[in-house]
């Protein structure tokens, strides 16, 4: 599946913000946002924290729900970023900038990620906003397969998932196994 900048990429943002474990320094921040193409990268503390918290906020789009639910979520989130779009021709060719010349960074974040979360699940499929499928895991991410069937967020998930569900298969074959041999004696 092919997203573009502002679409896919400000989705993954999204992903990236909602997979944070802790309120964020914002040095700490910095290289995230610089990785995702935010053009201003550098937050106050303050910034950074209007950010953890938005990013909490995120969360609400990822996983398995029905498409009303995520739309509302998303619909929420695009009206609280208070987002407006205009077309830029800065690099030559027109495109959408989803928030005003000059505005806040983390303002920024709030309307490019909201505005992502929707073209995900406007252009390409709502339930490519996923959560990983690994008991303990739950990772937030944007499924890029082609297919969109994507289950985990990593390939190193699927692999443990994978082995632990063919080791618990394993066992009870063994177990059932013994108590067949139990059976005969």
């Amino acid at each position: 599946m092919h997203f573009d900048h502002y679409g896919g990429e400000a989705a993954r943002l999204a992903a990236d913000l909602v997979n944070l474990t802790a309120p964020p320094r914002p040095e700490h921040l910095e290289p995230l946002l610089v990785e995702h193409g935010i053009a201003h990268p550098a937050l106050t503390a303050a910034q950074a924290e209007t950010v953890w918290t938005w990013s909490r906020r995120l969360a609400t789009c990822f996983g398995r729900q029905d498409l009303e639910g995520r739309c509302q979520a998303v619909n929420t989130l695009l009206a609280d970023a208070s987002s407006s779009p205009r077309i830029s021709l800065h690099d030559g060719r027109p495109h959408l900038h989803y928030s005003s010349i000059g505005a806040d960074p983390a303002a920024h974040i709030r309307s490019v990620t909201a505005a992502g979360l929707a073209y995900v699940v406007c252009s390409a499929d709502p339930e490519r906003l996923g959560r990983c499928a690994r008991h303990d895991c739950g990772l937030a991410f944007v499924d890029t397969s082609r297919n969109g069937r994507r289950a985990y967020c990593s390939v190193r998930c699927a692999n443990n998932d994978a082995v632990a569900r063919h080791r618990e298969r394993r066992a009870g074959d063994a177990q059932t196994s013994t108590a067949r041999t139990s059976r005969r004696t």
